[in-house]
């Protein structure tokens, strides 16, 4: 995890470290590492596959403590294996939803494919949400591509900050890999994959109206839907997040007393605004 005087890391880099830990081949199928699989709550109810392994190490992040420590966590199943599981838990709760979480999942390239081979082929599950940072899906344009492969695939591009800066102290990353969760999302509108994107931006513990407008106006240079669509999140005081704010030597304070008023609503504001001094002129 981020400490106080911590060196930025080439997430690209620490992707592939990570896949060597996480990753390994069974009886032909490249295997990953898993927490745990069960229906969570969100989404109103999913099946959810609790990977091990990420390319960030974010500030705010909830995830299971293998995010930081994948070699000592988790056990490997083959994509196979995750999908009976899954479907086993989808159809004993009645949930035809699936996604891969606390985790990157574009990580083990191979792994996730195979699973979303699996899932396409068979009728059960009627949505995979495909929940990334956007960080492999933007360095590499065929992994976009691959994807186009799939008609149960939604993807979710979480942004983590509005500047190269904030991005490094939030995510421990170099700044020169804050544009590549933009160009995700540039390569998903490319590839006409359905998506939104989410961002830690709604709560001004984290980040300062100046970096909140940069990144608006950063996804209004895409397109403007993407604002009008723009899932904005808090930070949740999970004892993961109280632990990695903590070793980064960042005081938050609880509760949280105010919120941003969110940016889809603003934008609406205002083209309702613009409409109607457009129609009065």
């Amino acid at each position: 995890m981020i400490t106080k005087n911590f060196k930025p890391f080439d997430p690209i880099w620490l992707a592939k470290v990570t896949e060597k830990i996480v990753c390994k081949r069974i009886r032909g199928e490249l295997a990953r590492k898993y927490d745990d699989i069960y229906v969570a709550g969100v989404y109103r109810g999913i099946v959810t596959g609790y990977a091990v392994g990420c390319c960030l190490r974010c500030v705010f992040c909830w995830s299971y403590p293998s995010r930081d420590f994948p070699e000592k966590y988790g056990k490997f199943l083959t994509p196979t294996e995750v999908f009976d599981i899954m479907k086993r838990e989808g159809i004993k709760k009645g949930v035809k939803k699936c996604r891969l979480s606390s985790c990157e999942p574009t990580i083990g390239r191979e792994h996730l494919i195979s699973l979303l081979e699996l899932i396409e082929d068979d009728p059960y599950f009627k949505l995979f949400i495909l929940e990334t940072n956007g960080i492999l899906l933007g360095h590499d344009k065929s992994y976009v591509r691959e994807l186009t492969k799939f008609s149960k695939v939604y993807v979710r591009v979480s942004l983590k900050a509005g500047t190269p800066q904030d991005f490094m102290w939030k995510t421990g990353a170099i700044p020169e890999a804050f544009e590549l969760p933009f160009k995700a999302i540039e390569n998903l509108i490319e590839y006409e994959i359905p998506f939104h994107v989410a961002a830690m931006s709604l709560d001004p513990r984290i980040m300062d109206m100046e970096e909140r407008k940069r990144l608006i106006i950063k996804l209004l240079e895409i397109d403007p839907k993407l604002v009008l669509t723009l899932e904005e999140e808090i930070i949740d005081p999970y004892d993961t997040t109280l632990a990695r704010l903590k070793a980064a030597g960042i005081k938050i304070e609880w509760p949280l007393k105010k919120i941003y008023t969110p940016a889809k609503e603003l934008l609406k504001r205002f083209l309702v605004r613009r409409k109607r001094n457009n129609f009065s002129s």
